[in-house]
């Protein structure tokens, strides 16, 4: 099973983006790529850098952006290298089985831990995963970064809502905890919500 490691990092949140450039590969075969992060109106917001080594992945994140964006946020890479707003252009989840209801969100290679925006807009993170590769990141279709609005419940969802109502429950309508009955959307993205940042991985 592939691993994702949350290192050391005041957790993020924000719009990752923008076209990223392949940096050389280094004396050891280390390659790395980096990235302009861009808000839905093009603007600029911080920048990531992607490391390869050793068969891991580093991913940083640094972004500035408005404090009434703090909170967490989901953070994943979509299969397709595509950012045009509202940025559904780039597709689902990289490494998605589209069509199996069993290969769920949080399995996914593009799946990565919520970033978390500070109160003052500002959000950085560094993460190590070892599902990403250069080769499924510049594939034919590319790849990119995207930021929700909405934190990400990795499609683990709570029985019931704020209210008490039940949300999602097996099929002889018993609530359970955690679901294994959910609908499409909890399934694809984790509930996270509209995708309010873009970055092409070139």
């Amino acid at each position: 099973m592939k691993k994702l490691l949350l290192s050391a990092a005041a957790v993020t949140a924000a719009a990752l983006a923008g076209s990223m450039l392949l940096g050389p590969a280094g004396a050891d075969g280390a390659t790395s790529l980096k990235a302009t992060l861009v808000d839905s109106t093009g603007a600029a917001i911080g920048t990531a850098k992607l490391s390869f080594e050793l068969g891991a992945t580093e991913v940083k994140v640094d972004v500035q952006m408005a404090p009434s964006q703090a909170g967490f946020h989901g953070f994943h890479i979509h299969s397709v290298g595509e950012c045009v707003a509202p940025f559904t252009s780039a597709g689902g989840h990289l490494g998605e089985v589209a069509g199996d209801a069993t290969h769920r969100h949080r399995n996914h290679d593009g799946d990565l831990p919520v970033l978390l925006v500070n109160a003052d807009g500002h959000a950085s993170a560094k993460v190590e995963t070892d599902r990403l590769d250069v080769a499924e990141l510049q594939d034919l279709n590319g790849s990119a970064f995207i930021v929700h609005a909405a934190p990400d419940n990795y499609a683990n969802i709570p029985a019931t809502d704020a209210a008490g109502n039940p949300r999602y429950s097996n099929p002889n309508s018993v609530a359970v905890y955690p679901n294994l009955t959910t609908d499409a959307a909890t399934l694809a993205t984790g509930d996270a919500g509209a995708r309010i940042a873009c970055g092409v991985i070139r």
